[in-house]
């Protein structure tokens, strides 16, 4: 009996998640917003630690670096390793790794130890972010891919807006220890939901490792996560500055003329024909540039600029991750109505006029008038953030689904620093023209960052009016319309 398409309402929605797509979406949510809140909590427990460790602040940041530059070399290999080993055997093998290395960290008396123990915890990084998006794509059908993908974008978001409030809250009542600490529960939960939940891996492919990509790949993402961190700590000297960024570009330009030589390389160039994919990874660079440098710049000018203490600070920007949530239920209708490129232009226009408004506040600016700009600000770059990396996995097929995605958190790990580095330069180099911090150098910042936003737009206007309405739910709303007069 056929179902009875003349009534949509009586109909199943294909886009909802359940059963094993959603428990997959919910266990990548889950690692990965343990991953990310552990990589922005620890700044905040860095003076804390160093006098623990009976040293300097500084020399505690190679903690950080550390587990940075460790994600950069191997986040390139993560698609082959889940491609022969297997997607769940490689998720669960990295949710135990992260969460043993984050009890280390926590246990580590030392300096020495604790920057072992956050290259063990960088390794287990670098295999479960990729992989489990990899996990939820392969859950997915085209339909259900928007309501899945935005399950793994809200950590990306949330996670660097709780990171310093969370990590003054564990310092001012318990101990820096408990920031890696907290991991343990969480890891050993995920760890016994994804054997139980996620069915064994049936498809593994014996694929030769591709040495010299590797090699490239690593080395060129290496270069460029050392020489973006070295900035945001402290200057290098000019002639080093220039030799790890010659360095960088040779690797890259290696390893690019590689892949398209190589008979099977890390990561397959032709997935970059795909104009989807490309408008992601390309234009929304620049985007992503802009939305990763707000969880740097707000609490500074909070601080700095409006001499707000951290708490205050953390509650204001609180309201950027209610933001977040709030758009949430509202992507997937907005979506269906208006299409993917209608919503990147339009919103993409917001995005860049609320980013460089957060610019413009000042101390006495009214409390609501702060919050407004930043809840909406937060709507507004939930939206294209979702939007951009949904259509950039719409297109792949299957067989391009593990380059695609390593690809993408490859360079998504790499603009998230830019990004940082980018604004962190703006600010400096205004400062230093006045004699000092203020509110208008934050003002340079946001606008440096809302013309980065701006530059990712005329791509979208390169969009097919129709593009991705597969996974949006357009071609289902426009079918479901036409049904009655068909009928």
């Amino acid at each position: 009996m056929k179902p009875d398409s003349s009534n949509p309402a009586k109909q199943t929605d294909p886009s909802t998640l359940r059963g094993h797509a959603l428990a997959v979406a919910l266990l990548a949510a889950g690692a990965l917003f343990m991953e990310n809140l552990d990589a922005t909590i620890i700044a905040t427990g860095l003076p804390t630690m160093a006098r623990d460790f009976g040293t300097t602040a500084i020399a505690v940041n190679v903690g950080i670096t550390a587990y940075l530059l460790t994600l950069a070399i191997f986040i390139p290999v993560s698609g082959w390793v889940a491609t022969r080993f297997g997607e769940r055997r490689v998720f669960a093998s990295a949710i135990l790794i992260f969460t043993v290395a984050s009890a280390m960290c926590g246990l580590s008396h030392t300096l020495p130890l604790f920057t072992a123990s956050r290259v063990l915890q960088g390794i287990g990084g670098s295999m479960m972010v990729p992989v489990g998006r990899l996990m939820v794509l392969r859950a997915s059908t085209q339909a259900q891919l928007m309501k899945a993908i935005a399950y793994t974008i809200w950590p990306a978001l949330v996670a660097p807006i709780l990171g310093p409030p969370v990590g003054g809250w564990i310092l001012s009542f318990a101990s820096w220890p408990w920031m890696f600490l907290v991991n343990v529960p969480i890891g050993i939960v995920l760890f016994f939901f994804v054997m139980k939940v996620v069915p064994p891996d049936l498809e593994t492919r014996r694929e030769s490792f591709d040495v010299p990509g590797f090699l490239l790949a690593g080395g060129a993402s290496f270069c460029l996560m050392y020489l973006l961190e070295s900035m945001q700590v402290t200057p290098l000297p000019v002639v080093k500055l220039t030799v790890i960024a010659v360095l960088a570009a040779v690797l890259s330009l290696g390893a690019v003329r590689w892949m398209r030589v190589a008979r099977e390389p890390l990561f397959r160039p032709e997935v970059w024909k795909i104009d989807t994919f490309r408008v992601n990874n390309g234009a929304g660079a620049f985007f992503r540039m802009a939305v990763y440098s707000v969880p740097f710049l707000l609490p500074l000018l909070f601080q700095e600029a409006f001499g707000l203490n951290p708490l205050q600070s953390g509650s204001l920007t609180m309201a950027v991750f209610a933001g977040n949530l709030a758009m949430k239920p509202l992507t997937a209708p907005l979506l269906r109505r208006y299409g993917f490129r209608q919503v990147l232009i339009v919103n993409g226009f917001l995005t860049v006029v609320l980013l460089a408004a957060c610019g413009w506040l000042r101390a006495d600016s009214p409390r609501l008038l702060v919050l407004a700009v930043l809840f909406f600000g937060g709507l507004a770059r939930s939206m294209e953030l979702t939007s951009l990396t949904t259509i950039g996995y719409a297109d792949l097929p299957r067989d391009l689904k593990a380059t695609g995605t390593t690809l993408t958190t490859t360079i998504n790990q790499l603009t998230t620093s830019l990004g940082v580095a980018v604004s962190a330069l703006a600010l400096h180099i205004s400062a230093s023209m006045r004699g000092g911090v203020s509110a208008f150098d934050f003002r340079v910042a946001f606008c440096v960052m809302a013309v980065f936003a701006a530059a990712s737009m005329p791509a979208y206007f390169r969009l097919h009016p129709d593009a991705g309405a597969e996974v949006s739910g357009a071609a289902i709303r426009q079918e479901r319309e036409a049904t009655p007069a068909e009928g």
